[in-house]
């Protein structure tokens, strides 16, 4: 039976499809939905799906499954494969029994991400083939493909689709699992211990398997070439889609070559390509990987032509390459007059910003304004080191409390940092509930280990609201409908031997304000945990109203919540966007607020 699916939809299904039985995974935009539906499809709980803690722990839980037969699957965006990547090294040496896919969802542009990163190259670094679907459809055929590819090499397979292919929507035709265990368990052998000798010989297996794998992927429908014209375009994943439709609406007459199994590079393919065009035009998000290969082999194989692409200039090095670009990249590679667009905006014309900003009625709000509130009470300089998450948008005016943002965790261990350098400085630093599980508690550790006087605000929303409200383990909810024990964070904190913890709600600002102030006046490292859930959550309360406003514009400026408008120099509220948390009310001096 067909049905709509997202792009990680059909990824999901078509693990489903090639008998996954662990899929683990940390959420992160645009990967979420492959765990979640694989959630969905699991009525009879014969998958074991988990959110894990962090991507490290979620790779390493599929390994020990993979170890005992099991096909397995993680998920993951490409930031995550950095917190993978330590297992994952070794994994490659180790090698795996059941067929295992990392599914790793990259983001070109960025748009929800901290970095663009193209997660070939870590493929090509660490000799693991890549599959690079270039659309839902292609995207369930090919993680089918992966976990039978996995086993044959014995190595995990990383299926990289991105935001584009992820959020598209198709209809996929998904077929009954189709593959049988005959599970014969963990079976004792000195292969699954990572030592020195061991690594170098599976080093050795690992590079001659490239030319083996290579040359599977001449031959397999996810890298073809279509066309016969004199002009070359090469492209893959989403691009060659693009590419494609474009060639369609000009009437090009090309050879177009695409590659969906990106590494190890189908050298014989692309040879072939190379000496069918007198000069080639390549496209692809993120880097130059396909043109490099393309390099590659001209070199090798001693073939001259042009090639245009990233090396050059001719296509643009970052961000997605969208259909418009596209679009005039093909145009003017292959010499074709295009119409001005009737759609195109006057030059005179310029859009009104929308920078984002927190939710109406979000606790981080309040959080924000009462620690900035505490720090001006100090007198000292204040250095807010943020982290990845809603909160990141505490950089904002006029709240602008995020002065630094690295990594998740990153803002406990930078704020340390500071307070080395700077010891007269007041270093707060804020992670969110989830981020403490997956690696803020380390940071704690270090700041207690290392006598470091820094004060840590964790914002406990109760959940994952980033990317979608998932649960973790201070919920206790699991992907397998099991409610286990919650882990208490401030019980967890304590056992850290941090001495100062204490809980609050922020939108009791007065005794926000004086939290903060404590903590940041006691000993050693303090620890201050705002518990207010997110606004997504729950059900508003009546909308604040403000009545007879004296235009002093404090609601305004010191808190900039959108709920909150101005009209004919009078403050007002849009009662369709107020949850009616009350910090207006606790800000407003002239008490004009009910």
């Amino acid at each position: 039976m067909k049905q709509i699916q997202l792009g990680n939809g059909a990824i999901a299904l078509g693990a489903i499809a090639a008998g996954v039985k662990v899929v683990t995974g940390y959420p992160g935009t645009p990967s979420t939905e492959v765990l979640q539906t694989v959630a969905k499809y699991n009525k009879d709980k014969s998958i074991n799906v988990e959110w894990s803690t962090n991507e490290k722990a979620a790779l390493e839980v599929a390994a020990g499954a993979s170890y005992c037969g099991l096909r397995t699957m993680v998920t993951m965006k490409q930031v995550g494969l950095n917190v993978a990547s330590d297992p994952l090294m070794s994994l490659i040496y180790i090698g795996i029994k059941g067929g295992m896919v990392v599914l790793v969802a990259d983001d070109p542009g960025p748009i929800s991400s901290q970095t663009e990163q193209d997660t070939r190259h870590f493929a090509e670094y660490a000799n693991l083939p890549v599959l690079d679907p270039s659309s839902p459809e292609e995207a369930y055929e090919m993680t089918k493909y992966a976990f039978d590819l996995s086993e044959r090499v014995g190595l995990p397979v990383i299926v990289r689709p991105t935001t584009k292919v992820c959020h598209a929507s198709a209809p996929i035709e998904s077929d009954a699992p189709r593959y049988e265990y005959t599970l014969e368990g963990f079976v004792k052998d000195p292969k699954w211990c990572i030592f020195p000798p061991l690594a170098y010989r599976r080093h050795v297996e690992i590079e001659r398997q490239q030319t083996e794998i290579s040359a599977e992927f001449d031959k397999i429908s996810f890298n073809r070439i279509e066309g016969s014209g004199t002009l070359g375009i090469a492209a893959g994943g989403v691009t060659y889609a693009i590419a494609r439709d474009v060639i369609d609406e000009l009437g090009l007459d090309v050879t177009l070559l695409k590659v969906g199994a990106a590494f190890p590079a189908p050298e014989g393919l692309e040879t072939e390509f190379i000496k069918k065009a007198n000069a080639i035009l390549v496209l692809e998000e993120l880097d130059a990987v396909i043109e490099n290969q393309l390099f590659h082999v001209a070199g090798k194989k001693h073939l001259s032509l042009m090639i245009q692409g990233k090396h050059n200039g001719f296509v643009p090095s970052a961000g997605e390459l969208k259909y418009d670009t596209v679009r005039s990249l093909i145009a003017g590679f292959a010499g074709v007059q295009l119409p001005k667009s009737e759609a195109a905006l006057p030059s005179d014309l310029k859009l009104p910003a929308r920078p984002p900003v927190l939710c109406a009625g979000c606790p981080h709000r309040a959080s924000f304004y009462a620690v900035k509130l505490a720090a001006k009470k100090s007198g000292k300089k204040a250095v807010y080191c943020g982290d990845i998450g809603c909160y990141t948008l505490g950089n904002a005016k006029p709240l602008e409390t995020t002065d630094t943002c690295l990594c998740m965790g990153g803002g406990i261990t930078v704020a340390q940092g500071i307070a080395k350098a700077e010891p007269d400085t007041l270093p707060f630093a804020f992670v969110g509930d989830s981020t403490f599980f997956a690696s803020g508690m380390t940071g704690i550790a270090n700041a207690v280990y290392n006598n470091n006087k820094i004060t840590v605000i964790i914002l406990d929303n109760s959940t994952t609201a980033m990317t979608g409200h998932q649960p973790h383990p201070g919920i206790g909810k699991t992907m397998m409908d099991t409610q286990s024990e919650k882990i208490s964070i401030e019980a967890v904190v304590r056992a850290l031997n941090v001495k100062f913890v204490e809980r609050c709600n922020p939108l009791e600002l007065d005794k926000a304000v004086d939290t903060v102030k404590r903590a940041y006046e006691s000993d050693g490292v303090s620890v201050v945990i705002f518990e207010s859930p997110c606004i997504a959550l729950v059900k508003p309360d009546k909308a604040c109203e403000i009545v007879d406003c004296i235009g002093c514009m404090r609601c305004v400026k010191e808190i900039g919540c959108p709920a909150i408008y101005i009209e004919d120099g009078k403050a007002k509220i849009n009662d369709t966007l107020c949850t009616g948390c009350g910090l207006c009310k606790q800000v407003c001096k002239a008490k004009r607020i009910h």
